[in-house]
Order: structure tokens, then C-alpha cells, then sequence
């Protein structure tokens, strides 16, 4: 009676698939039934009398085998027909895929297609050719430059140069700064003095006093005044101030004198040299107008190629 009247549950969510055999529908019909029987005489116990309730028999292992597997066979069932046609999709996308290749580059029908034969492959099956060349042309002959390095002495004598030639221009900045304040002086000159000596007596001592006055006064090619001398020019000028005239030049100072030896030589005496005079001071010594770029001072005689040359006897 319940088996008939009341629906079950099981029997709902089961899936009428035709892969169930009529054997597992009877193995589970059986199990149904007993279940629902068990659940009407528990209805029908009077309710004055509560019992604990009995614990409810697992489903039969049938049930659950046919519960389990209904879920995938309903899945297979909705979703099939969305794989056969996304396999059929992309089988179809390889097989175009492989046949394009296959017909863009096939040399058989590579002439009849829109892509024809390049400049380059028709240079390429052109018969051989040959160049001539003119009997007058020569091959070009290939030398390379040798390899070449300065050696130490080579950049030791440049240095030199270099610092001889700034030497030089230093000099003649300077000879050119005395000349221009040589032009500008306006004391008295070699003519002054010869009209009008300061000195009227003569002594060598004195002589070689006035003589020292002087150091410090630049060189200057050709002067004669304390504005710049040169070396006659200073023997000149000083020689005047006693009255004594003078040839501006070195060998006309040598032949106005008399020569006396070295060992009798006295400070204010004439040191002769080969084109460069002085005043002999002592002591192998000389206080003269050296050379451009100089001043007057005292050193040692460099040169035994000299000699000594007395004024004023």
C-alpha cells in the first residue's frame, strides 16, 4: 500500500537510462520498498509513547551505485554535442592549415600563381658570362705604412727646443720692454759728459765705484745710457764721466788701452774678449752687460781666451 500511494524519493532522482540493467532496477525497487515500509510503521507508533528512534539502515549498495553513476551519464548526455563540434572545429582548422603551405610554395605551381620569378632568380639561372680587361690595366699594388715611434732621446731634444725657444721669447719681451723705456730717458748721455766731466780726476778704485752703480741695468742691444747698455756702451759711459772718449765697439776700446798682464790686473781695468768687454772685478772676475734678457752684475770669467787692457796712463 505505501509502495503505491506514497512517491519516493529514490525513485524520483533516479535516471531512467536504458544502460541500467533490469536487474539493478529490481535490486533497487527491493531496497526502496523495505525503506518505505520502515518509514510508514514508524509513522503509524502512537505518540504517547516516544521511543528513540532507530537508527535508519544505510542505502542498499545498489541505490548508491545507481545514484553515483546517474550524474556523469546525465553530464555526457547535455555536453556531447558541444565536443563533437568544437573537435570537428579545429580538425578542420589543421587540415586548411597544412593545405595552405603546401600550395603557396609548390614549385609546380609556383610559375601559374601571382607570385612570378624574381630579378635575382633569373640572374641566378643565367649561363655564365665573362669580363675582359683592358691590357693596360694593372693590379693595384697593396703596401701598408710602417709603424714608427718617437724614441726618449727624440722627445728630450723637443723638450729642449721647446724650452729654449720660450727661453728666447721671454728675452726678447724683456729686450723689448728695456728698449722701450731706453727710448723714453733723458738724463745725461756719453755727450754730456764728455763736455762736462763729474770726475776730472782719474783713479782705477773710483772708476770701478762708479762702474757698480749700475748693476742691475738691463741689457739692450746697442744702448749706452742707464736707460739699457750693451757691453761697450757701459765701458763707454762710464769711461766719460772722467773725461775719457770711447769708441762704442769692443775692438776700438781695445786699441785705445793699454794690455797689462792678468796678474797686475786692478778693479776698473778692461777684460777683453773675443766681441764681449768689461771691468775686471778682482779675484778672476768680471762685472759686465752680459747678453739680452740679462743685467749688469758680477761673475766669474767663464773664458781663458781673454785678457786685460789698463785706460788712462
Amino acid at each position: 500500500m505505501a509502495h503505491s500511494g506514497t512517491p519516493d524519493p529514490a525513485q524520483d532522482r533516479a535516471p531512467q537510462d536504458p544502460d541500467i540493467t533490469s536487474s539493478t532496477r529490481s535490486t533497487a525497487s527491493t531496497a526502496v520498498d523495505l525503506v518505505s515500509r520502515q518509514g510508514l510503521r514508524t509513522a503509524k507508533a502512537p505518540s504517547s509513547a516516544p521511543r528513540a528512534p532507530k537508527p535508519q539502515p544505510a542505502p542498499s549498495t545498489a541505490v548508491a551505485a545507481v545514484t553515483a553513476g546517474a550524474k556523469p551519464a546525465a553530464k555526457k548526455r547535455k555536453g556531447g554535442w558541444v565536443l563533437n563540434v568544437a573537435v570537428m572545429t579545429v580538425a578542420t582548422g589543421i587540415i586548411a592549415t597544412m593545405s595552405i603551405p603546401a600550395f603557396a610554395f609548390n614549385p609546380a605551381g609556383a610559375e601559374s600563381s601571382a607570385f612570378g620569378p624574381t630579378a635575382a632568380d633569373g640572374m641566378k639561372k643565367a649561363q655564365a658570362q665573362s669580363v675582359e680587361v683592358a691590357e693596360g690595366v694593372a693590379a693595384s699594388e697593396v703596401s701598408r705604412d710602417a709603424a714608427t715611434a718617437t724614441s726618449q732621446q727624440e722627445l728630450d731634444a723637443q723638450k729642449a727646443a721647446t724650452a729654449a725657444a720660450a727661453a728666447a721669447e721671454a728675452a726678447r719681451q724683456r729686450a723689448a720692454a728695456s728698449f722701450a723705456s731706453y727710448a723714453s730717458y733723458s738724463g745725461p748721455t756719453v755727450s754730456d759728459f764728455l763736455a762736462k766731466p763729474p770726475y776730472p780726476s782719474f783713479s782705477l778704485s773710483q772708476v770701478f765705484s762708479v762702474a757698480q752703480q749700475y748693476i742691475g741695468v738691463p741689457y739692450v742691444y746697442g744702448g749706452a745710457t742707464p736707460a739699457g747698455f750693451d757691453c761697450s756702451g757701459y765701458v763707454m759711459y762710464v769711461y766719460a764721466q772722467f773725461g775719457i772718449s770711447l769708441p762704442h765697439s769692443v775692438s776700438g776700446q781695445a786699441a785705445m788701452g793699454k794690455r797689462i798682464s792678468i796678474q797686475d790686473a786692478q778693479p776698473g781695468d778692461i777684460v777683453i774678449m773675443p766681441g764681449h768687454d768689461g771691468f775686471y772685478a778682482g779675484n778672476g772676475n768680471i762685472m759686465d752687460a752680459p747678453d739680452s734678457g740679462r743685467s749688469i752684475s758680477i761673475r766669474p770669467i767663464w773664458t781663458s781666451d781673454y785678457y786685460i787692457v789698463r785706460l788712462g796712463i
